[in-house]
């Protein structure tokens, strides 16, 4: 089923071809995207996404000339028109076309309404296995749509049935492809502060685990995170997602620990009661 799209100001297709080819996004691969999702049919910490997109434009320097209360307008169209209970909406802002394929002149807008992913139960269950990969990427507090080295690199992680890349740059841990990364030594639970992207998800797990941990962002190695008791991963997507393994070294006792499947109960709650 095609689902609707919003583009520089009106309402189409997603199937239909949009972008000339000397976009900037497909020239030079410059843009900035974010990507989120509805709980009862009502746009889950809607100030923070949209804060963290304006954010991410003025920092590449694309004007943007849309309001909140605009664009919330037509989130809410989108939900409409895609006839689904749940809608996820993935924003785009590319630096427009380019005569001489280098300068900005006008960025384009684009908003897909997109059906929700499946679901990981038994990787919530479970937890996953991620590879370290020595990388850091460009201004990682832009959600860019620069994602080369997650789709390098996914044959291997096929290979060694891994589900993500875990990034550090000299031991120094940051983030997975598109998540952040938290791990328990006793009660305190621990996550990189610097070089990231500052996920909503992470915001929201910090502000649920507060009562109940001593939170602590700071720099963290990799050396940390596998002699940790718990390590889990945070997203959209994921919620939170234990990790049971990074490389070869199996986590605490391999199995998702206690207080990591506490904070995902905690976390279902609160999103699955979102909204009403």
């Amino acid at each position: 089923m095609s689902l609707p799209c919003y583009f520089n100001g009106e309402f189409t297709s997603s199937d239909l071809p949009l972008f000339k080819s000397n976009d900037l996004g497909i020239l030079r691969g410059y843009g900035v995207f974010d990507y989120f999702r509805t709980y009862n049919g009502t746009p889950f910490r809607w100030d923070d996404y949209w804060n963290r997109f304006v954010a991410s434009a003025a920092t590449l320097h694309l004007s943007f000339n849309y309001s909140q209360s605009e664009v919330y307008d037509v989130l809410m169209q989108l939900h409409r028109m895609s006839g689904q209970a749940e809608t996820a909406f993935r924003f785009i802002l590319t630096g427009g076309y380019a005569p001489d394929s280098v300068h900005i002149v006008n960025p384009n807008f684009l908003i897909r309404a997109e059906t929700l992913p499946t679901d990981n139960p038994e990787g919530r269950k479970k937890g996953i296995k991620v590879l370290s990969y020595e990388y850091l990427r460009d201004l990682p507090e832009v959600k860019s749509t620069n994602y080369i080295h997650m789709i390098l690199m996914d044959q291997k992680m096929k290979e060694q049935q891994a589900s993500d890349l875990l990034f550090h740059k000299n031991r120094e841990i940051s983030e997975l492809t598109r998540s952040n990364i938290f791990y328990f030594k006793d009660n305190q639970l621990i996550t990189p502060d610097s070089n990231i992207l500052f996920g909503i998800t992470r915001k929201t797990v910090i502000e649920l685990a507060k009562p109940y941990f001593q939170i602590i962002e700071r720099s963290v190695s990799l050396e940390e995170f596998l002699q940790a008791d718990e390590v889990f991963t945070t997203s959209t997507t994921k919620w939170v997602m234990p990790v049971v393994q990074i490389d070869n070294q199996l986590i605490g006792s391999g199995t998702a620990g206690k207080k990591t499947l506490f904070l995902q109960n905690i976390l279902e709650q609160y999103v699955t009661g979102w909204g009403k």
